[in-house]
C-alpha cells in the first residue's frame, strides 16, 4: 500500500495576498488553510502560523509533469530528497519523475518503492512514470496494469525515443484500456544520428553534427498519428520547432486526443547560445532558431501548447564540463523555472499573468487527467506565494538540486516563489532558505 504525502496540521493564515489563478484575479483577500485543505478566507480554529502577503501574490502550486530526479541509480546527479526540495523551492506542489533511471523504473516493485519513500520525504508531492518497455530497450512491452496499480500515472521511455511503430501502437493501444497517458520523446534517431545542436547555419559555422528539424516533426507525426489510431492520450513531450507544433495543431483540429508540453529552456533560449562553446546549452531536442522560439509563443497564445514541463534534467558539473561532443543532454532548470517564463512570457507582454498561471496549473492537470488546482474551499492546500516585484540575481550556489549550475545564473530576474506549502506542509521559504 502507498503512502500519501504527510498533512500539515498546522493552521496558516495568509493575509492580504493577491489571490491570481488560471481563472483570473481575484484581487486581494486572506486565505487559510489546516488538515491539508483549504478553509477560506476565515480560519477555522486558532491560528498557528500568520504570514503577511502583502505585495505578493498567492496562487496553486505548480505542476510539472516532466522531471528527471536521477534516483535510483544517479543520485550524484539528484536524488529525491534534493530533487523534490528543488521543486518546492520552484513553487511546484507535484512532480511526474521519469523512469529513466538505474534501474529503469519498469517493475511494479519499483514504483511502490519511489512514491514510499518520497511521501516521507519533505518537498514537492511525487507521482512516477513508468516505462514504456523493458529497460528502455523499445522492444518488449512492460506490464502496464500492474505498473498502474502500483501507482504509475504516465508511460514513458523519455530520454529515449520509442523507434518501432507496432511497439508504439500497442503500448497506445493497451494505455487507452487503461487510461495511461502515454508521453513521448519523439525524435527520429535514424535523422537525428549522432546531432548535437540545431541543424543550421549557426552548427554549419561552428563545424559541429546538427539535430534537423524534420528528425522531430516527422516523430510527432508518427505518434500523433498513432494516437488518432488507437484513441490514446498521447502527450507528445518537449515540442522545440515550428513544423512539429505545426503537426501536434494539425491533429488537434481533427479531434485526435493529443497534448503537448514546451519547456522554458526552447521559449527562451535558441541556438546561438552554442557559439560559446558551453555544453550547458546541449539539451534534446535542441535549442532551435530565434523563429522557432517565435513560433512556440504563438502556440502557447493560440492554446495549441497545452502545458509547461520543465525537463529538468541535472547532471555533474564534470559531465557538463566535458565537450560538446560527449558532454551528456540535459538543462537542471526547475528552481528558476518559474522566473525564466515570467520574464519570458508575461514581462514581454507576451501572456498574461493568468495565462502562464493555466499552463503551470490547470494545463498540466487535463494533460494527467486530474482536477485543475484552485484556491477554493476543501482543495488541497497546494499553494505559492510569489514576489512579482523583487528582482534577485540566480546564484546557483542557493540551489536545493545538486546541479548547482544552468544557462541563467548571474542573470537578474523577476517572479521568484517565496513560500511553497505542499498538503498545508511549509515545503520552502526563500528567507529562511537565506536566498
Amino acid at each position: 500500500m502507498t503512502m500519501a504525502k504527510q498533512v500539515g496540521d498546522a493552521r496558516t493564515w495568509i493575509r492580504g495576498a493577491r489571490l491570481v489563478t488560471a481563472a483570473g484575479d481575484q484581487g486581494t483577500a486572506d486565505l487559510a488553510f489546516a488538515g491539508g485543505v483549504i478553509e477560506g478566507p476565515t480560519p477555522q480554529g486558532p491560528v498557528d502560523v500568520e504570514v503577511d502577503g502583502s505585495g505578493l501574490v498567492l496562487t496553486p502550486a505548480f505542476i510539472d509533469p516532466h522531471v528527471h530526479l536521477r534516483e535510483p541509480g544517479f543520485e550524484v546527479k539528484e536524488d529525491l530528497a534534493s530533487g523534490l526540495a528543488a521543486a518546492a523551492a520552484g513553487g511546484f506542489g507535484t512532480v511526474v519523475s521519469m523512469a529513466n533511471t538505474d534501474p529503469v523504473i519498469d517493475e511494479p516493485g519499483l514504483v511502490r518503492w519511489l512514491i514510499e519513500k518520497a511521501a516521507s520525504l519533505p518537498g514537492a508531492r511525487l507521482h512516477p512514470a513508468a516505462a514504456v518497455t523493458m529497460g528502455l530497450g523499445g522492444t518488449t512491452l512492460t506490464d502496464a496494469a500492474a505498473l498502474k496499480e502500483a501507482g504509475a500515472v504516465m508511460l514513458t521511455d523519455d530520454g529515449i525515443p520509442v523507434s518501432d511503430g507496432e511497439v508504439m501502437r500497442r503500448a497506445c493501444e493497451w494505455a487507452a484500456d487503461l487510461g495511461l497517458v502515454v508521453q513521448t520523446h519523439s525524435e527520429d534517431p535514424t535523422l537525428r544520428r549522432d546531432g548535437v545542436m540545431n541543424e543550421g547555419a549557426v552548427s554549419e559555422r561552428m563545424g559541429l553534427p546538427g539535430n534537423p528539424r524534420i528528425a522531430e516533426a516527422s516523430m510527432v507525426y508518427r505518434d500523433c498519428a498513432i494516437a488518432a489510431f488507437t484513441g490514446a492520450r498521447v502527450h507528445i513531450a518537449h515540442v522545440t520547432c515550428r513544423e512539429a507544433l505545426d503537426v501536434v495543431a494539425h491533429f488537434k483540429e481533427r479531434g485526435a486526443p493529443v497534448t503537448c508540453e514546451v519547456t522554458p529552456q526552447h521559449l527562451s533560449l535558441t541556438d546561438e547560445a552554442f557559439a560559446s562553446f558551453d555544453p550547458i546549452y546541449k539539451v534534446a531536442p535542441p535549442l532551435r532558431t530565434q523563429d522557432d522560439v517565435d513560433a512556440l509563443r504563438e502556440g502557447v497564445k493560440r492554446g495549441v501548447v497545452d502545458c509547461i514541463g520543465t525537463d529538468h534534467a541535472p547532471h555533474t558539473r564534470d559531465e557538463k564540463h566535458a565537450d560538446l561532443l560527449s558532454a551528456p543532454f540535459g538543462i537542471a532548470n526547475i528552481e528558476v523555472a518559474f522566473p525564466v517564463l515570467y520574464e519570458a512570457l508575461v514581462k514581454s507582454g507576451d501572456l498574461d499573468l493568468s495565462a502562464l498561471l493555466r499552463l503551470l496549473q490547470d494545463g498540466p492537470a487535463h494533460v494527467m487527467g486530474w482536477d485543475a488546482p484552485t484556491l477554493d474551499v476543501g482543495a488541497p492546500a497546494d499553494v505559492v506565494l510569489l514576489d512579482l516585484e523583487a528582482a534577485r540575481v540566480v546564484d546557483p550556489s542557493t540551489f536545493k538540486s545538486k546541479a548547482k549550475f544552468g544557462p541563467w545564473d548571474a542573470q537578474t530576474l523577476q517572479g521568484w516563489p517565496v513560500k511553497t506549502w505542499v498538503a498545508g506542509h511549509l515545503a520552502f521559504d526563500r528567507a529562511e532558505s537565506g536566498r
